[in-house]
């Protein structure tokens, strides 16, 4: 493909994107691995081309683009070269009219932005949202240790105790220390969130919203397998990766527990009032993976933040009835606005007054409300509100 063709192939797939975004459709990355499979002509150096303009207008454009076009000129505003693609060729992009649409930039759409600001996200801190984000994994203690482990490359330490770090696209997934389950592929973020839990051998734990075991995996290696761990989620298909996970790491699962939503403590019952711990890694807007799902910010709209908040403290409501006297809850989101954190938080605790917001001991991050923040910016992590919460009586 030349240039300008890669620059049309960009347009056509943005199209998609953006009418998907608009409709709860198909995410980027399928649509665009769909697009590309669909252009066979296309090489492998023209596939990452498209790539990498779409990617780069999603992350230039701030609200929703009105079109791929749109978008692309965005891009070239960023990046001039852009412009001299719109050459009218065959296969190519028409030329430039002056005064045609040009998709704003910014953050986010405006209402999202000023949210952000209000939650201490702005300037720098706001962009950096926006970057690439690098690839993490976490050595599994079950099998190994970072001190000792032999991988084909040498990572960079993360803060995280058994966390690394390897340039975009390390392809880690084909080392056979992932074969083996050695490795997770996870975010120093979210490995110093499950940090927080403290699991120990000899408790009984549940990860209340374990999706497809990420943090799971981890609370496994923090117990040593030993305990009882519970891993319960309401999505049927997320829980079922589980234990195929679970199995290449050897970690022990006590109980895989699929919950009916609205009707959880139904299932939960055996462990009512009987957990050391309970993991809360709630929903939420995912404000602060946008480095990895850049259109996730076309996508949201503030009734969902209300409706994530809402769930969220339903949530940490169930954790609080699972919880022995002594025991704690660990309440996690992968967003940065504080109607998803630090005001949920205040909420459960006005409602709530046997219990109370415990100290977060991390070596990175700062105070937020009264639980902790990592972000991109300050930490190089996804960003995250992680919060301890004490059952005291």
């Amino acid at each position: 493909m030349r240039p300008a063709a890669r620059v049309q192939a960009a347009i056509e797939i943005l199209d998609d994107i953006i009418a998907a975004a608009r409709n709860n459709g198909a995410s980027a990355d399928r649509i665009v691995a769909e697009g590309l499979k669909a252009r066979r002509y296309a090489g492998s150096k023209d596939r990452r081309a498209v790539r990498e303009h779409i990617y780069a207008a999603i992350r230039a454009c701030g609200p929703v683009p009105e079109t791929g076009r749109a978008a692309i000129l965005r891009l070239a505003e960023v990046e001039p070269e852009i412009a001299d693609l719109f050459d009218g060729s065959d296969y190519g992009p028409a030329a430039i009219v002056n005064g045609e649409p040009v998709a704003k930039g910014g953050i986010a759409p405006e209402w999202l932005e000023q949210a952000l600001a209000d939650s201490g996200i702005a300037g720098g801190a706001a962009s950096a949202l926006l970057e690439r984000a690098p690839l993490d994994i976490r050595v599994n203690t079950l099998k190994a240790d970072r001190d000792t482990i032999e991988l084909p490359e040498q990572g960079e330490p993360l803060v995280a105790p058994q966390g690394l770090r390897f340039p975009v696209g390390t392809p880690v997934e084909s080392w056979d220390a992932f074969a083996s389950g050695e490795i997770e592929v996870q975010d120093g973020g979210s490995q110093l969130a499950c940090s927080v839990v403290e699991a120990k051998a000899g408790e009984t734990v549940i990860d209340l919203c374990a999706g497809s075991g990420g943090k799971t995996l981890a609370l496994a290696a923090q117990m040593s397998n030993g305990g009882t761990l519970i891993a319960a989620d309401t999505n049927r298909d997320r829980l079922s990766r589980l234990a195929p996970r679970a199995e290449r790491a050897g970690a022990e699962i006590a109980h895989t527990v699929l919950l009916d939503p609205s009707r959880e403590m139904e299932a939960l019952a055996p462990w009512e009032g009987k957990a050391d711990a309970v993991l809360v890694d709630a929903p939420c807007s995912g404000t602060g993976t946008w480095r990895r799902n850049p259109e996730a910010r076309w996508r949201l709209s503030e009734t969902d933040v209300a409706k994530y908040a809402t769930t969220q403290l339903r949530i940490i409501e169930i954790a609080a009835s699972l919880v022995r006297p002594g025991g704690r809850i660990v309440f996690v989101t992968c967003s940065l606005l504080d109607a998803e954190g630090a005001q949920v938080l205040d909420l459960f605790l006005a409602r709530n007054p046997r219990f109370s917001a415990g100290n977060v001991k991390l070596s990175a991050g700062s105070p937020r409300g009264k639980g902790w923040r990592l972000a991109p910016y300050d930490d190089a992590t996804d960003g995250f509100f992680i919060a301890r919460i004490d059952l005291v009586w």
